[in-house]
């Protein structure tokens, strides 16, 4: 055996292995506290994407850009999207469908903050375990300290937590870190230009917005339906401070929020977009309206498909892939 082997002289092979052997040591442990942050390093990405995927414990103080960012006249709405820990799957399909409606245009008139709303209990590992990957991979779910429910003040605890999480529960004359925010299904889908146009028309103050019912009551609904409906912020805030809402926190969660508002003389801008949110009804044309707003009830996947084909946010990306090409 020649003096060159590996217990003689080390060979270019061999040094190479013991600086690679080091870089592990040193990066994978840092990798492990954060992936994101370090992956970035090697590969150049966007600085901005490694802080929207921080740990859990920073998600929600992430949540507001600064408001030295916000552009003159361009509205902020958080999209609170109501889910359930175990729907993993229907979460990443919503994602893609908001992110990809993010264009130039839509990012000048307004900044839309898609949020999903889970109750931290119960929580099994399987679920807890996908939920955290996500809050760390996007940093898009909030988790609030309630039990998931339909009727059990879900929706109160929704509204009621929001200032604090977002840092924003004192401070007279501060500018809002929304104008207002939505409690959206997650089986119903929106479209963001035209939620956003019709927001940008709508008083920024005591309003209350959504498909009332009745359903041709264009000034006063007594209530908003569930599928999706937004308040503007002082009325967040009046939730927040109302004894009265807090003892009446339990309900039909849509109803009940009427009723919040009907006793506490709240809402007098109430905006009835009827029937430009709607049930979907089937994969024909005739069934969706051109200026659609929101379709509910796309339960199956399915009705994802026939919705999302019919408003073209699928077209023309089925084309086979060629090699070499992103």
């Amino acid at each position: 055996m020649s003096s060159s082997s590996y217990f003689g002289r080390p060979s270019y092979c061999a040094m190479a292995l013991v600086l690679l052997l080091t870089l592990l040591c040193i990066a994978f442990p840092a990798y492990l506290r954060n992936p994101v942050s370090v992956a970035s390093c090697f590969t150049g990405a966007d600085v901005r994407a490694a802080a929207a995927a921080q740990p859990a414990a920073s998600a929600s103080a992430a949540l507001v850009a600064d408001d030295g960012g916000r552009r003159p006249g361009q509205l902020r709405i958080l999209l609170g999207v109501h889910t359930m820990p175990k729907k993993h799957s229907r979460r990443h399909l919503i994602r893609m469908a908001y992110a990809l409606q993010q264009m130039a245009a839509l990012r000048g008139a307004a900044r839309v903050d898609v949020r999903f709303a889970l109750c931290a209990r119960p929580m099994p590992p399987e679920h807890g375990a996908f939920v955290a990957l996500e809050r760390r991979a996007y940093g898009d779910v909030l988790l609030f300290n309630c039990t998931e429910n339909a009727e059990d003040g879900k929706t109160y605890t929704y509204f009621s937590d929001l200032p604090a999480m977002l840092g924003a529960s004192g401070g007279e004359g501060r500018r809002p870190p929304y104008d207002y925010v939505m409690k959206v299904d997650d089986d119903t889908y929106l479209r963001l230009d035209a939620l956003v146009e019709t927001l940008r028309r709508a008083p920024r103050e005591d309003m209350y917005y959504g498909v009332g019912l009745p359903f041709m009551d264009r000034v006063s609904p007594p209530f908003m339906l569930g599928m999706g409906y937004a308040l503007s912020w002082d009325l967040v805030q009046w939730i927040t401070a109302s004894d009265m809402v807090r003892r009446k926190a339990k309900g039909v969660e849509d109803v009940t929020m009427g009723n919040w508002l009907n006793e506490g003389g709240k809402a007098k801008n109430r905006v009835n977009i009827f029937p430009r949110m709607y049930d979907y009804k089937s994969a024909e044309a005739k069934d969706f309206l051109e200026d659609t707003i929101g379709v509910h009830q796309p339960k199956a996947d399915i009705r994802w498909a026939h919705t999302l084909a019919h408003f073209n946010a699928t077209s023309g990306d089925l084309r086979p892939s060629r090699e070499g090409s992103s």
